[in-house]
């Protein structure tokens, strides 16, 4: 076959095998990866798949052996998690965290890009600006009005005075490191 024909029984036969595969495996997302793999492997035998006659069936029974093998795979997985205890329960997030992520969420992409490479990542200004590519005083903008943004959104859950209260304070809030020295105060206090 040459690449042009495999292009083209590619092109007629892809659908139809994800299709079968499909059925074959009740689980679409599977059959997608296992057919795809198929088509991989067809690839570099194209002149074998030629002079058998039935390339389609090749690469059929190619993607049912590979489902085969991800499920034996996983079964062992599986059988190895139960012989040693299995996985252990792991908590989710705080809502300190969940607090965080979703304020975040109601920022610009470019604001809240600019302040997860800051406070997360914890990189310079200049070194943000490198690397999205705009200019510094452009970081500066993103990252004081990403901040401001936040800190409407954001309460300091430690902190019990009224919010009335909190407006008469001197200089900038910083949502995001009160948030992160909650979270390491907290990881301190168990062991204290």
């Amino acid at each position: 076959m040459t690449v042009e024909e495999f292009e083209e029984f590619y092109a007629h036969a892809v659908g139809r095998l994800t299709g079968q595969l499909y059925v074959m495996l009740g689980d679409l997302h599977e059959a997608q990866d296992v057919v795809q793999e198929a088509f991989v492997r067809g690839w570099s035998r194209r002149r074998q798949l030629d002079g058998d006659g039935a390339p389609e069936a090749w690469i059929r029974t190619v993607a049912w052996r590979l489902a085969v093998s991800r499920w034996r795979g996983r079964r062992r997985s599986d059988d190895a998690w139960q012989r040693h205890g299995g996985a252990q329960s792991v908590e989710g997030p705080g809502p300190e965290p969940v607090a965080l992520v979703s304020a975040l969420r109601e920022l610009s992409p470019r604001q809240r890009r600019t302040v997860v490479l800051h406070y997360v990542c914890d990189l310079s200004v200049d070194q943000i600006a490198a690397e999205t590519g705009v200019s510094s005083g452009t970081v500066k903008t993103h990252l004081h009005r990403g901040r401001a943004a936040l800190a409407d959104r954001l309460t300091d859950t430690t902190d019990t005075t009224d919010p009335a209260d909190r407006s008469d304070r001197t200089g900038p809030t910083d949502p995001i490191a009160s948030h992160r020295s909650h979270d390491s105060h907290a990881e301190e206090a168990p062991g204290a």
